[in-house]
């Protein structure tokens, strides 16, 4: 699968803590080789919008698309506890 970052996952990565931008970028090598990965604990956030939810770690998420062979990663934004 292939990975596309929208301009709005560019600006949260942006302005995320670097050990959190180290750790997206591993789960997102996660989720290119499986979306089943323990570590994603990836789920449908919106299934009229068929958006994607998976964590990056305890405190933050991501949050794609799939269209065809594409994951589209749309933000990442701190999980609320």
């Amino acid at each position: 699968m292939l990975i596309r970052r929208t301009d709005r996952f560019l600006k949260s990565y942006g302005t995320a803590p670097r050990s959190v931008q180290r750790a997206c970028d591993k789960q997102i090598l996660f989720l290119m080789n499986d979306l089943r990965h323990p570590s994603l604990h990836a789920k449908k956030y919106d299934e009229s919008r068929n958006v994607w939810q998976a964590r990056i770690n305890d405190d933050w998420r991501f949050y794609f698309v799939i269209q065809n062979d594409m994951y589209i990663l749309i933000s990442m934004t701190p999980h609320p506890k």
